[in-house]
């Protein structure tokens, strides 16, 4: 007994035509002695009714025996197969040759009825020799070691073509076979789907344990209504929406990670049985919810059927993972947002400070020039020296893209967990709004980020009463630009940590900076300067280096005008030191000792302050102003006084003349005593 079998396009292997055979195989080299008979005898199964369900299942159920004798042609390398007649009219549509180890196709002449055609499990490696078999319907080369389709243009019936388990390595040939209904090509070396739009009737198509990496090329395949895909390394699918008949896809045992690379599929409307078992994505906690919500047509997934529950279930999960994707994307948006506008400020900043460069160089060619009136007032005992002004010629282009900048999203305010960040002058202004005390009180670290930090030190005392237990100070791109500027910072209510960035802070560029801040604010005991910790040792040094500053800068100031730096704390605090200072030591309470410790070494340290460019602009405009004014009096006093001078001098000139006159006008009234007397008591009368 000598099994044969045919190949399922789902797999699955399906029991052949069987029947008993009586070959006789004879070659012009041997004489008749040497004659080679031998009998098959086979059982007759039928056809399995998923591999062809057409007119042959019912025509080629069974099978009883054919006599057939293989001869050797002229050429010796083709045999030729002949029946008897009596064979050719019982079995006149089949013939079967599997087993025979057959490395051709014999030529079969005579046989132009045959409709069905088996040479499984042989070692045939070209098609050929069937060119005038042009009603043959089946053709079954299962199992052999055919390398390319070829020889099969003429068979314009064929509707269900066999070539499992070969070494095809790429699909052709099959322009005229447009009435294919089965191809089966599994087990065979295809790296690519190419060469079947044409194929409009073909049913079942078989491609399983091949070499694709991807699905696509199917459209056309009107009718397709299975397609096998087991077994291959593929990563995605495309154009299989594009199969409105298509109901069975088996694409298990690949490569597939992601439910993004099989998209298309939820776009078809006829698939109902789906397999993905042995793939990436079946391994997923979200795999089996998400196909279902997206094939809910589905009957069957992994060859299980698919309840209600499971549908639900899908639903419910889908939703969830919905709403997480929609918070993804709003993250993601949030971010990009975020992205755009910090790159947006940045080159506000950046437009900023190229026009400030282009007006302080035009100023230091002017002043490089003869030297004209150069304002020097001295004002409550300090001298103030005029700045170089924000006006002056700027280049025309950099002007016109500055004004061109929307004013739309040049800056940013960002709270991240305990982190205020403010990017841009513009985030100033949040510190007006009305934060929750909830938030407020969460913040502990403040950053800075493309600000000018004059105009930070003006919401200082904002950022005090608004954030009351903020630590931390980052300043980035603040044109931090000398030691003076921390000053301003003495105003807070307190600094654990301090972070000034290189990055547009040329301050850090100073040896001793941070010797100065800690010399300065003192009185926060600082814990992080730039990531590193404070020392005691450092201390010291800052002490070291700069305690005779503060000491000079209190010393040599007036009272008066080191009362008007100091604020009101301050002031109270600097006149107990004065009403103390006569004192003697064992007089002072210890109430007196605690606020004599509080005062020390920080009242002098607060001689050292920072005036903004700003309110230092102010101020010189006050001074100007102040100036004009005195100019202007005194030009009218010495007006004044030339025009007194010049009366004086006339009347120095006029008085002998009028002095004389006088005398003789007395003497001439006076002369008659008694008329002189009536008319003055005339004159007291006539006042009355």
């Amino acid at each position: 007994m000598i099994p044969g079998k045919y190949r399922s396009v789902s797999g699955r292997s399906a029991n052949n035509v069987n029947c008993g055979l009586h070959l006789v195989i004879q070659t012009s080299s041997l004489p008749e002695k040497h004659k080679v008979e031998f009998k098959l005898h086979r059982d007759t199964p039928s056809f399995p009714g998923r591999l062809l369900q057409h007119d042959l299942e019912r025509n080629y159920s069974s099978r009883q025996g054919d006599h057939i004798n293989l001869v050797s042609s002229s050429m010796p390398s083709f045999p030729i197969l002949h029946r008897s007649s009596e064979e050719k009219i019982l079995y006149s549509d089949r013939l079967t040759l599997e087993r025979q180890k057959l490395t051709v196709c014999p030529i079969i002449d005579g046989e132009e009825h045959l409709r069905l055609l088996n040479f499984q499990h042989n070692f045939i490696t070209r098609i050929q020799n069937i060119s005038n078999l042009q009603r043959l319907i089946f053709l079954d080369l299962y199992d052999n070691q055919i390398e390319e389709i070829s020889g099969l243009s003429t068979l314009r019936s064929l509707r269900v073509l066999l070539l499992g388990k070969n070494r095809i390595k790429k699909i052709s040939n099959l322009e005229n076979l447009i009435n294919l209904d089965v191809l089966d090509l599994h087990g065979n070396q295809i790296t690519k789907i190419e060469n079947v739009s044409h194929l409009c009737d073909l049913r079942v198509l078989n491609l399983a344990r091949n070499l694709l990496s991807h699905v696509d090329n199917l459209n056309g395949l009107d009718s397709l209504t299975e397609l096998n895909l087991r077994h291959n390394q593929i990563t995605f699918v495309r154009d299989v929406d594009n199969l409105p008949s298509l109901q069975r896809l088996f694409l298990s045992f690949n490569n597939i990670s992601s439910f993004d690379s099989v998209s298309c599929l939820a776009d078809s409307t006829s698939l109902s049985d789906i397999t993905f078992d042995g793939n990436p994505i079946a391994q997923e906690s979200w795999y089996k919810h998400t196909v279902l919500q997206n094939m809910t047509q589905l009957r069957q997934l992994d060859m299980k059927r698919v309840t209600e529950e499971e549908r639900r279930m899908a639903s419910v999960v889908a939703k969830k993972e919905e709403e997480k994707k929609r918070e993804s994307q709003k993250q993601s948006l949030l971010k990009e947002k975020k992205r755009l506008t910090i790159n947006n400020v940045a080159r506000h900043w950046d437009l900023q400070q190229r026009v400030a460069n282009s007006a302080t160089n035009q100023d230091r060619k002017e002043s490089a020039s003869p030297p004209q009136d150069q304002d020097c007032c001295q004002t409550e005992g300090s001298t103030v020296s005029p700045l170089p002004e924000d006006t002056g010629a700027v280049d025309s282009g950099l002007s016109s893209t500055f004004q061109g900048l929307s004013v739309i999203d040049t800056h940013l305010v960002e709270v991240d967990g305990d982190t205020l960040s403010l990017y841009g002058s513009g985030a100033l202004e949040s510190l007006d709004r009305n934060w929750s005390v909830q938030t407020a009180g969460m913040i502990t670290t403040v950053s800075f980020t493309f600000i000018e930090f004059d105009e930070i030190v003006q919401v200082l005392p904002k950022l005090k009463m608004k954030f009351p237990n903020s630590l931390h100070l980052k300043f980035r791109e603040t044109n931090l630009v000398m030691l003076q500027q921390f000053n301003a910072l003495a105003q807070l209510r307190r600094i654990d940590q301090l972070t000034v960035d290189p990055q547009g802070n040329p301050v850090v560029n100073f040896t001793l900076w941070k010797y100065y801040v800690l010399f300065r604010l003192s009185h926060f005991s600082m814990q992080k300067i730039n990531g590193t910790e404070v020392t005691q040792n450092d201390m010291i040094m800052a002490e070291r280096l700069f305690g005779i500053l503060a000491h000079i800068a209190s010393s040599e100031l007036p009272q008066y005008r080191l009362i008007s730096i100091l604020g009101d704390v301050r002031k109270k605090q600097f006149r107990y030191l004065l009403e103390t200072k006569g004192k003697k030591p064992g007089i002072v309470n210890e109430e007196n000792n605690d606020s004599k410790r509080l005062v020390g070494e920080n009242t002098n340290r607060a001689t050292l302050n920072y005036t903004t460019r700003e309110f230092y602009n102010e101020k010189l405009e006050d001074i100007k102003e102040k100036k004009k004014f005195c100019k202007m009096y005194m030009e009218d006093l010495m007006k004044e006084a030339t025009e007194i001078n010049m009366k004086n001098e006339a009347l120095q000139k006029l008085w002998p003349q009028m002095f004389i006159e006088l005398v003789r006008d007395a003497v001439i009234e006076i002369r008659n005593k008694n008329s002189y007397m009536k008319l003055c008591l005339q004159q007291i009368t006539d006042q009355k």
